[in-house]
């Protein structure tokens, strides 16, 4: 990345930060790893800037019709996966966006589905000294039986599909699959449950 292009990352990750975002927050909003985003804000001398890319895709998620097409590009691409196997038969009764990004993209899908909305906030976005991710009170709760399509915008780690995956195995309920528009690390797969992606980003040195 060009260094207009890094001090425009550093400008607003600082404005973030100065908003009052926790550096989870910062990394979600920017698309970036925690590990990036703390070199952003702290840029010791003689550091090493952390190998990431940045995916900007404000032009598309800025945009209502635009969104909407890419949620149902998602929907189509979990459809092409699945028709062939027993997703297909049971299908699924929950779809959960991941806050922030995931959750327009969640909302589009369970609208064409005629099916519930949940919203995980994951551990990152907590300020807390113990931080632990969480489904919102305000939408649908994940139980026993619930079949569910995890939404988000990039695996950036992998760490936050991993959190919501085990988080609703604990709570007795099916994670079916993960279908996100941007993957920085090529997983295929988190805990037996598949992953699929629009767009496999790789950074080539």
């Amino acid at each position: 990345m060009g260094m207009s292009s890094l001090d425009d990352l550093i400008q607003k990750a600082q404005h973030l930060r100065s908003e009052g975002h926790s550096q989870g927050q910062i990394a979600d909003e920017l698309s970036l790893s925690m590990e990036t985003i703390t070199w952003l804000l702290t840029r010791k001398p003689g550091s090493i800037i952390p190998k990431d890319v940045c995916i900007d895709w404000t032009p598309v998620s800025s945009n209502a019709v635009l969104l909407n097409y890419s949620a149902h590009m998602l929907q189509t691409l979990y459809a092409s996966f699945c028709r062939t196997s027993q997703e297909a038969e049971s299908g699924i009764d929950t779809v959960i966006g991941i806050a922030i990004s995931g959750v327009p993209l969640a909302t589009m899908i369970a609208v064409r589905e005629e099916i519930r909305l949940a919203i995980y906030h994951p551990a990152k976005h907590s300020m807390s000294d113990n931080p632990l991710g969480s489904m919102s009170g305000n939408f649908s709760m994940v139980a026993g039986g619930n079949r569910c399509l995890v939404i988000d915008d990039v695996i950036t780690s992998g760490n936050t599909l991993r959190e919501v995956v085990a988080y609703i195995k604990r709570h007795g309920a099916t994670p079916v699959a993960c279908c996100v528009l941007f993957d920085k690390q090529s997983i295929h797969e988190i805990d037996g449950v598949p992953v699929y992606s629009l767009y496999t980003i790789s950074r080539i040195d």
